[in-house]
Parts: C-alpha cells; structure tokens; sequence
C-alpha cells in the first residue's frame, strides 16, 4: 500500500464543512431551524483555523527535516 503524507488542514476543513451540511440537512428536513447566516462564520472560521494548522504542520515538518543530516 502506498504511503502519502497526512495533512491535518485538509481534514479540519473536510470536517467543518461537512459539520456545515450536516446542519443544513437537519435544517432541510426540519429536526431544528438554523439561521441562513450561520454558515457564513462557520465556513471562515474553519477555513481560517484549517489554514492555521495546514501552516503550523507544514513548519512542524520543515523543521524535522531540516534537523536531519545526510547520514540519517
């Protein structure tokens, strides 16, 4: 099986956005009234937050490798 890099930024905005459907399906079938205006702070903060960690990871990663020498 192949490996790939996990990407944490990737699955934080994954998860906000599908949280944003979840509460719109639920609105749409009528389990609870959600505001029209809701997902519009919920979609920016977890793309906002997605990016904080996708550039906290990426320094994260890029500090590790650098630390390593050709002998490792």
């Amino acid at each position: 099986m192949l490996r790939h890099e996990p990407k944490p930024g990737k699955l934080v905005a994954g998860v906000v956005l599908v949280l944003t459907g979840v509460l719109y399906a639920g609105d749409a079938g009528g389990a609870w009234e959600i505001p029209w205006f809701v997902a519009l702070p919920l979609v920016t903060g977890g793309l906002c937050l997605a990016g904080a960690v996708a550039f906290l990871t990426g320094r994260l990663r890029r500090r590790r490798t650098a630390g390593r020498t050709a002998a490792d």
